[in-house]
């Protein structure tokens, strides 16, 4: 029944080594569990917003209230989709997409973080490759943008492996500190030369007038 009134609730993305799911309510629980255990070393700080500067239980909340907040100002021409990334039938973290004015500007930016124990397996990269391929083969993207602090390698590494080119570079308070952020993107034409043929999309169909593609 939600489905029906909410499609993205049978959005998925396969890949052979995880999945891509719109969360609903209890996976939102498990992705606000997960935050709540650790992202980062809290000496550093990976995130242009700080979230996960507060404690918990505010922390999960915080979580909760984000993963809503996503559904309920959704717009065709401003929108945040938040995927739970699954490994063997566990959530290890999330992988989103946002855009604003898409039918026009065919551009989408991603932001993603995984809990800590899962780290260093190469999940960043294969959750980012399966988000790419949603936007650029299911939506018909054109541009694809992602940033990341200079002093982010995991991040700016996996941007790199997937074809994306530095485009620019800025400040930005960081904990009441300077640091420097540096913006990727990548072409439809540079995505096409690291295409995949082995992720499949499940469900896209029937949010198309979602994302302002039908």
């Amino acid at each position: 029944m939600f489905t029906m009134h909410w499609p993205l609730f049978g959005l998925r993305v396969d890949t052979p080594r995880l999945m891509l799911r719109y969360p609903d309510d209890d996976d939102a629980v498990v992705i606000a569990e997960l935050a709540g255990e650790g992202v980062h070393d809290p000496g550093w700080m990976p995130f242009s917003i700080p979230w996960t500067d507060v404690a918990p239980p505010l922390l999960q909340r915080n979580s909760l209230q984000h993963i809503w907040r996503t559904r309920a100002s959704w717009t065709t021409d401003d929108w945040h989709l938040p995927m739970a990334v699954i490994v063997d039938g566990h959530i290890v973290g999330v992988q989103a997409l946002t855009a604003e004015q898409f039918p026009v500007l065919r551009t989408v930016a991603t932001g993603s973080w995984l809990g800590r124990r899962y780290q260093g397996k190469g999940i960043g990269t294969e959750m980012r490759a399966a988000i790419l391929h949603f936007a650029f083969a299911g939506l018909g993207a054109e541009y694809g943008a992602s940033r990341a602090f200079a002093d982010n390698e995991p991040s700016i590494g996996v941007s790199r492996r997937l074809g994306y080119e530095e485009v620019g570079r800025h400040l930005m308070v960081r904990r009441d500190e300077p640091a420097w952020m540096i913006d990727f993107r990548v072409t439809r034409a540079q995505w096409e030369e690291h295409r995949r043929d082995d992720i499949d999309i499940v469900g896209l169909e029937a949010c198309g007038d979602l994302f302002g593609t039908r």
